[in-house]
């Protein structure tokens, strides 16, 4: 069998939507990294933002993509947990110092040396990639692996604002995009009414988030029919806080979820008021990812995705830009002729 030793990628050399195909040599693994061949990659929001420069911490030239599903086939000195021919799945968070106060008091999503999958370190929009063992993780068989790959961020983020948006019975999602689609599964099954926000006018999203049992789906710019418990938003847009404070009750919540958002407008004290709070998440700790894949493995999930080549990187960011995706867009290296 021939031995490959170059695989290629899809990298941002630079900001910009345009991604450049490349052969990016293997390097010699760690102790503690596996070499994993990509069965899918989801297009997050997040590659969205790294590509038009908006991450400051983001280092170029990188691969993009933190929403990987492959197979283990190499190993490190130091690797015992995974074996040869092991599915996993590698999620944003790909390394932390393991020594902070972050980390020591089991906020490792806080930890100011962690490095991030397919921002600061070279991620799944490619052929072939490496992850630190101790962070990736495993995923329910029930889902193929074009299905799995939006779990592992679309999923673990949406699942870490679900929590903190707390118990309330009415839940509010701002953006149905890969996140809410899931999210709003989770919620419906667990007995919950979901309020779905979309674009203005956008009726196919809105009937998209229907046929997944929300209770109410409108644009961003209607007012729910009743007023919510806990507001999440998803869509990276400064001026829908206020709108989400507005409708919400007494002591509810609005959660932002997204790593980059525009700025949020001065807005009259009265929406605050009533003990209502603004919070947001950062990042994903490990605990999150297997919280959520003991979710994924008992809640049956219907992720919604669209499959591309991987030389179709930059035509589905441009995709997920222009709002013409419902669920998720997903590379497929064996879908290259």
């Amino acid at each position: 069998m021939q031995v490959v030793h170059t695989a290629r990628a899809m990298r941002a050399r630079s900001p910009g939507r345009k991604l450049i195909l490349e052969e990016v040599p293997f390097r010699v693994l760690g102790e503690h990294e596996v070499r994993v061949k990509v069965a899918a990659c989801g297009v997050c929001r997040t590659d969205l933002h790294l590509a038009d420069g908006e991450l400051p911490n983001a280092r170029y030239p990188v691969t993009p993509g933190h929403e990987i599903i492959g197979y283990v086939v190499e190993r490190g000195s130091q690797v015992s947990e995974w074996q040869i021919g092991d599915r996993v799945g590698i999620p944003w968070l790909a390394s932390t110092c393991r020594a902070c106060r972050y980390c020591l008091a089991g906020m490792e999503n806080l930890c100011e040396q962690a490095q991030f999958t397919g921002c600061t370190v070279d991620g799944g929009f490619a052929e072939y990639t490496v992850a630190d063992s101790r962070y990736v993780l495993q995923v329910p068989q029930r889902y193929s692996d074009a299905e799995a790959a939006p779990l592992l961020c679309a999923g673990l983020i949406g699942y870490r604002a679900y929590r903190a948006a707390g118990p309330g019975p009415r839940l509010g999602l701002y953006g149905f995009g890969a996140a809410a689609h899931l999210l709003a599964q989770v919620a419906v099954a667990q007995h919950r009414e979901v309020y779905a926000f979309t674009r203005p006018g956008d009726r196919d999203a809105q009937a998209f988030a229907q046929v997944l049992g929300v209770a109410w789906s409108g644009g961003s710019d209607e007012t729910p029919p009743v007023e919510l418990d806990a507001a999440i938003l998803f869509a990276p847009v400064g001026a829908l806080v206020p709108a989400a404070l507005g409708a919400v009750r007494k002591g509810g919540r609005v959660v932002c979820a997204g790593i980059h958002m525009s700025d949020i407008p001065s807005f009259p004290y009265a929406l605050l008021w009533g003990e209502r709070s603004v919070s947001s998440v950062a990042n994903l700790t490990r605990e999150d990812g297997r919280e959520f894949m003991r979710v994924a493995g008992e809640i049956p999930l219907h992720p919604a995705v669209r499959p591309f080549a991987l030389t179709g990187a930059s035509e589905a960011l441009q995709a997920l830009a222009d709002g013409k995706l419902q669920g998720a867009a997903v590379l497929v290296p064996t879908l290259e002729p």
